[in-house]
């Protein structure tokens, strides 16, 4: 067998698991856990002492990071949970479609069409209202277990 036989493309996540483990007792405050399959923004941890047969055990609430729901787990602290990988990547904002589609550009000059308009009526009207004044924005994806949604927004000064 010759080194010509192998011949891999090189992808960025090359199939990387969308989690890692990670044990239950160092996970902390503001860091991810996965809660119920939905990626979570760890807001509270407490941690129960052993109990005369067992483990000490975790007490995680988080807040789902893409619908802003309230999860809460309990896991032993010696057991491992899900960490979800949490990107966040800046785009330029290019055009808004009317069916609620952004159209945005990459850092390779490519442009990206499958994502839609965040749902935080907020961060929506900015959006919108900014690009109606003709600013030029960059919005910041943040992507998780395969989600992808827009999470915030810099305005990095009008359109020449």
């Amino acid at each position: 067998m010759s080194d010509d036989d192998h011949h891999f493309e090189s992808k960025a996540d090359a199939g990387a698991s969308k989690t890692y483990p990670q044990q239950a007792g160092t996970i902390r405050k503001n860091g991810y856990i996965v809660i119920k399959a939905r990626p979570c923004k760890v807001v509270e941890v407490s941690t129960s002492k052993t109990g005369k047969h067992g483990h000490a055990k975790c007490h995680f609430v988080g807040i789902d990071i893409f619908n802003g729901k309230k999860l809460e787990d309990i896991v032993p602290s010696s057991h491992n949970c899900d960490v979800p990988h949490v990107n966040r990547t800046d785009y330029q904002l290019i055009d808004i479609s009317e069916d609620g589609f952004v159209s945005l550009l990459t850092e390779n000059g490519n442009t990206k069409d499958d994502l839609r308009l965040p749902t935080d009526e907020n961060l929506l009207t900015q959006i919108k209202d900014g690009f109606a004044e003709g600013k030029d924005l960059v919005v910041t994806v943040m992507s998780a277990m395969g989600e992808e949604q827009i999470c915030a927004l810099k305005d990095i000064g009008p359109k020449n």
